[in-house]
């Protein structure tokens, strides 16, 4: 969803028909300069199940500041910080764990720095969050990106997307497989949920947004009351295993 603000070409999502796929990004300090690429997602699981994202090959080569930039003005547009669009958020997939770098430019190249943040998870999708509600009143008409932060001792393979985006939910990497028997209500659901399927339900486990696992019961049965009413507001998964098969459902606990 794009916010409203004036001439602000966001989120970057890398799809054909969003923003950041046909811009003109420039690569820097990164040895040759290896073009940033736009490839199919590598990994359509967890927080990130889009088509396309930015690939970005760090050389061992490079400069711990190696990264890329926007063209100013025509690519994320002309635009000042306000409360609506202080805080950018990122989605990384990493090998290692180094700094993310964000940078905000103004028209005559001036900037008030990068703002720097590690990823805490590797060979995963992992959603950065960059406050910069200090630079409130700032225009600016491009957006920079170091996404490997650091020295490096070999080449390191980077891909991010949906830059600006809104907070991404976890999404099972288990394939939703067709149990036309299996039900799940109310849903939304306060304090009870109803779980039920024509064949025997021989387990069943409750993941929050983020996959942790919070509830794992075996119950042998056709149908399953499920207590959520300790659960706080928000979107949670239930893997539901019948006979030999698995079934994810995602419901709301309001």
């Amino acid at each position: 969803m794009t916010l409203s603000v004036s001439a602000q070409n966001i989120p970057i999502d890398f799809e054909e028909e969003g923003n950041g796929a046909d811009w003109s990004w420039r690569t820097f300090e990164n040895g040759n300069d290896p073009q940033l690429e736009i490839v199919p997602n590598p990994d359509s699981s967890g927080y990130n199940v889009s088509s396309t994202v930015a690939k970005f090959t760090a050389l061992e080569v490079g400069m711990p500041f190696a990264g890329c930039e926007s063209l100013h003005g025509s690519d994320i547009g002309s635009f000042t910080i306000n409360e609506d669009n202080s805080i950018i958020r990122i989605l990384v997939w990493k090998s290692v764990i180094s700094d993310v770098g964000i940078k905000l430019v103004r028209a005559d190249n001036w900037s008030l720095g990068e703002i720097k943040i590690p990823n805490t998870k590797v060979n995963e999708w992992e959603q950065l969050e960059f406050d910069f509600s200090s630079h409130i009143g700032n225009p600016y008409d491009q957006i920079v990106i170091f996404p490997d932060f650091d020295s490096r001792d070999s080449t390191n393979v980077i891909y991010f997307d949906d830059v600006y985006g809104d907070v991404a939910t976890f999404t099972s990497s288990t394939q939703d497989v067709e149990i036309s028997s299996l039900k799940l209500f109310p849903n939304p659901s306060f304090n009870t949920l109803s779980l039920s399927a024509s064949e025997t339900i021989d387990s069943y486990e409750v993941y929050n947004s983020v996959g942790q696992l919070l509830i794992n019961e075996s119950v042998f049965s056709s149908e399953v009351l499920i207590d959520v009413s300790e659960l706080e507001s928000g979107v949670y998964f239930i893997r539901t295993f019948v006979d030999g098969e698995i079934g994810v459902r995602r419901f709301f606990k309001g």
